[in-house]
């Protein structure tokens, strides 16, 4: 069972800039996709990136040109740069396989407010 501890989260204005990190606890070389997930208020966990080992990431497209998502297997580390953040962004934030398959972690907040 790997988990995961996200960080980076905080209180940021709009257009600004956050970097999330998520720490796995086991190897993230034998996870072929990963991904960050973001739940906001009485709304659905949805997920916003993510990327297989070595192919190029994908993203929902409200976060393209955006967000910019990468791994490091060799620290099993999975970061999200978020670049121009909006107010409807504030949310949780979460790693985890893709599709989603260990538990959750404690997941990150991220609030955008001016």
């Amino acid at each position: 069972q790997v988990q995961f501890v996200e960080s980076g989260g905080g209180l940021v204005q709009p257009g600004g800039s956050l970097t999330l990190s998520c720490t796995a606890s086991g190897s993230l070389s034998s996870i072929r996709v990963m991904g960050w997930y973001r739940q906001g208020l009485r709304k659905a966990r949805e997920i916003v990136a993510y990327m297989e080992n070595g192919k190029t990431p994908i993203y929902i497209d409200p976060v393209k040109d955006r967000f910019i998502i990468s791994r490091d297997n060799a620290s099993n580390t999975v970061d999200l740069q978020m670049n121009s953040l909006k107010p409807e962004e504030t949310a949780m934030y979460y790693c985890n396989r893709v599709p989603p398959y260990f538990d959750w972690g404690q997941g990150t907040q991220v609030t955008v407010s001016s």
